[in-house]
């Protein structure tokens, strides 16, 4: 039988979540070495390293009044400086992790500023006074469901790597016939504009006649994938939602717009999964982490 109602996605297919990578032992630091200025600003919610690291090529960082290089390392004292502007990198050391999922609906994207004046995710979440929020990973303007946003770069880059392989889930609606032969090939790999894709599990859940409803994981962020991955068996996505992200999953509780900020205790289990040293962070404060806080901004 078809969904009952054509507005609401199937739920989340809940499948045991990845297996926990061991928890990696900190390195005792040499404090004069001091940590690398991409670190330490994705870290503090700047911005992504690659994009620190741009920055740092075009001569808009400077540490002590000389232009950084990519392997300036910050010292306790050293006056950092970003298109001429003061940086207090130190507090960076002082602020908590966050870590927020976001129920993206159709509509809105994924972007700080959209020069055609959509809406943009970021103006629905609280405001941070030290750092900003940095989308892990993106989904296209009409795809929905979960996006995890944190003012943690390293994590951020963690959870994003091509390297780590993460899952991604998506709940799909789809127009068309899809041949056996055609889910054999999705299964095994299709050669799309920007490489070899695939599917690592596809998933028939419900649907009769035009419109059928599938899960899919993938384990790459690449633009569009998921759509162009069904478009080359001449089918067409009519919905697209997210529903994981790693072992976080999309609760059937939060609505679209609202946000649920991830407790103490999931954060250890997200660190751990991402395979960060969760003491290498300021943890937060007691009376912020008694409870997981949802709601809207």
């Amino acid at each position: 039988m078809p969904p009952k109602a054509e507005q609401k996605p199937p739920k989340p297919f809940r499948k045991p979540a990845p297996e926990i990578r061991p928890k990696t032992a900190a390195a005792a630091p040499d404090e004069g070495a001091g940590e690398r200025i991409q670190k330490v600003l994705a870290r503090g919610g700047v911005a992504s390293r690659r994009e620190i690291e741009r920055w740092m090529q075009e001569g808009r960082v400077t540490v002590n009044g000389a232009v950084a290089e990519l392997g300036t390392r910050l010292r306790s004292g050293d006056h950092l400086q970003i298109n001429g502007r003061y940086v207090d990198w130190q507090k960076f050391d002082r602020q908590p992790t966050r870590v927020l999922l976001y129920h993206k609906p159709a509509g809105e994207v994924v972007t700080r500023r959209d020069p055609e004046g959509r809406p943009v995710i970021f103006t629905q979440l609280p405001k941070l006074a030290t750092a900003r929020w940095i989308a892990v990973g993106r989904l296209d303007i009409n795809t929905s469901g979960l996006l995890l946003v944190t003012n943690n770069g390293e994590l951020a880059n963690r959870l994003m790597h091509p390297k780590t392989r993460i899952e991604r889930e998506y709940a799909v609606r789809i127009l068309g016939e899809v041949s056996e032969a055609a889910m054999e090939k999705l299964k095994q790999g299709v050669e799309l504009e920007d490489g070899l894709a695939k599917f690592d599990e596809v998933r028939f859940y419900a649907g009769e006649g035009a419109n059928k409803w599938y899960y899919v994981t993938v384990t790459e962020g690449r633009n569009r994938l998921v759509r162009r991955l069904w478009e080359s068996q001449q089918v067409v996505v009519s919905r697209l939602m997210r529903v994981r992200y790693g072992p976080v999953v999309l609760p059937e509780r939060l609505k679209a717009h609202s946000f649920y900020e991830l407790s103490d205790k999931e954060l250890d289990t997200l660190f751990e999964f991402a395979g960060l040293p969760r003491d290498s962070f300021p943890a937060q404060p007691k009376d912020a982490s008694k409870n997981a806080r949802a709601g809207k901004k």
